[in-house]
């Protein structure tokens, strides 16, 4: 299988177009455009029923004591912590392309609609779902995509990985509002092949001027 992008090359940077979050003029930050990457694939195994997107920030922070902290930095060494950004699954094998801003334009409050994402896919909850849970304003269920927003003041460049699944299923066996987790122990025993795409994105003035 082969998975890649036009919107960035494996390994770098991924444009602020992309993310969630960006460095504004007068130095803080703020949302983005938020438009969900091109992705296309080719070379699926033989016998692949459907596809499986996820997007993923191994970089997380497990505790967030000192995340968005002026006066201080996340530090290295704190334990790290998944963050889904995209969950898709049952996506039909005969697509071979996902484009640019065909799922996100924009950072919707309170989370776009789902699960339905057209040609009988369907999108899973990302982690803004959680990250919100406690915001008035923002609380919802967040569908589909929306991209990178790592704290400020990480001393970790975050990595975002979108794998893709080749599966022997027709239909993953996840129901309702389901989430990352729950996606990855259904593919147990389904999966025929997988390719990788990443991407690195940081919001720290520190390590973007280095």
């Amino acid at each position: 299988m082969k998975l890649w992008s036009d919107s960035f090359g494996n390994g770098d940077s991924i444009p602020a177009r992309y993310a969630a979050g960006k460095l504004d003029a007068a130095g803080g930050v703020g949302f983005s455009d938020n438009l969900n990457p091109h992705l296309a694939w080719s070379e699926l195994p033989a016998g692949t029923r459907s596809l499986v997107l996820i997007c993923h920030d191994f970089d997380v922070p497990s505790r967030g004591d000192d995340v968005n902290k002026t006066d201080r930095e996340v530090p290295a060494d704190l334990p790290r912590v998944d963050f889904f950004h995209w969950v898709m699954v049952d996506i039909p094998p005969g697509l071979n392309a996902i484009a640019e801003a065909q799922f996100s334009r924009g950072f919707t409050a309170r989370g776009k609609a789902g699960p339905s994402a057209g040609h009988g896919a369907r999108h899973g909850l990302n982690d803004y779902t959680g990250w919100f849970a406690n915001d008035l304003q923002m609380a919802g269920q967040y569908f589909g995509y929306d991209g990178p927003f790592p704290p400020f003041n990480d001393s970790l460049v975050h990595h975002y990985v979108f794998t893709l699944y080749a599966v022997s299923v027709d239909r993953l066996p996840v129901e309702g509002a389901f989430t990352g987790p729950q996606v990855r122990e259904a593919l147990a025993g389904k999966v025929l092949g997988e390719a990788t795409l990443s991407g690195t994105y940081t919001l720290n003035k520190r390590l973007v001027r280095a």
